[in-house]
């Protein structure tokens, strides 16, 4: 590691990309495995963190972290590609041995230590389950499961070629120690598990509130509906964590790109709760 990559934030570090995983049917949603070059293998996180991944010559993009902060040998980052978006496309047209440059990690986390002891409940939506992903990794590690009480998992997509990460979600329902509920917006013939939008889904489950915390992700449109839902079960708005997207450039809160009135959700977020966000100047969803 240089001098120079010590004192500007703006230097990534290169890694390679050792695996590349397509985890659904439309192939535009792609979890690439990177491993750190020659020395540059520090990277230590907290679950709901993010870094800028960077294409030499193309540019760089925020994405959230996909695997466990105990994942030493490895990171993972799940990315979609978007039709007009160049970094995610240039991603998604590398092969495996390819180098992306990784500076971070940025951004609030979850809190994980507050969440010790008490009953955890996960709602996630579509493409934004990243996060959730890797906190649930977290969670069910057997160093730490038992910090942790019962776990809820609520995760729906539009269809069941949209879920993500299905090896593991199959591995995780075979599982006594977590509670997972899978619902489609849209079944069909290979679907033979719930079918319901998850804010519908999430009034039928009805996880309790008592001595709980519940992480939600998910499209803005999920989310708004959804927060109506957790609190008439009857979760305070302290008590509902979320994670903001917002178009953010630096990371570093240094560029204003991601800001809402005093706040910059590169550096104040992404993670907020939900009485945060509704005293934030601008209405997110």
């Amino acid at each position: 590691m240089n001098n120079e990559s010590l004192i500007n934030p703006y230097i990534p570090k290169m890694t390679t990309v050792k695996n590349i995983y397509i985890e659904n049917g439309m192939k535009d949603i792609k979890t690439f495995e990177l491993v750190f070059s020659g020395e540059n293998n520090s990277f230590n996180f907290t679950c709901g963190q993010f870094a800028m991944l960077s294409v030499e010559g193309v540019g760089e993009s925020p994405i959230g972290i996909a695997s466990s902060p105990l994942d030493k040998k490895f990171l993972q980052f799940t990315v979609k590609r978007y039709p007009n978006g160049l970094v995610t496309s240039a991603l998604h047209n590398l092969e495996e041995g390819s180098q992306i440059g990784v500076r971070g990690p940025y951004g609030k986390p979850f809190p994980m230590k507050e969440m010790k002891e008490k009953n955890i409940v996960i709602v996630g939506g579509g493409f934004a389950f990243t996060t959730l992903r890797s906190t649930i990794r977290f969670l069910l590690h057997e160093k730490n499961r038992p910090d942790y009480k019962d776990i809820t998992v609520i995760y729906g997509a539009r269809n069941s070629d949209e879920l993500i990460y299905k090896p593991e979600l199959k591995e995780w329902e075979k599982r006594d120690d977590i509670n997972i509920v899978l619902t489609v917006d849209n079944g069909d013939d290979k679907w033979k598990g719930r079918v319901g939008f998850v804010p519908a889904v999430l009034q039928e489950v009805a996880p309790s509130h008592k001595n709980a915390i519940v992480l939600v992700c998910g499209p803005p449109i999920m989310l708004k509906f959804t927060m109506g839902p957790l609190l008439k079960i009857g979760f305070t708005e302290e008590m509902i964590i979320t994670s903001l997207e917002r178009k953010m450039s630096c990371g570093i809160g240094k560029c204003g790109r991601c800001n809402v009135g005093s706040r910059y959700v590169c550096k104040d977020g992404p993670v907020f709760n939900y009485k945060q966000i509704l005293n934030l100047t601008e209405k997110i969803f």
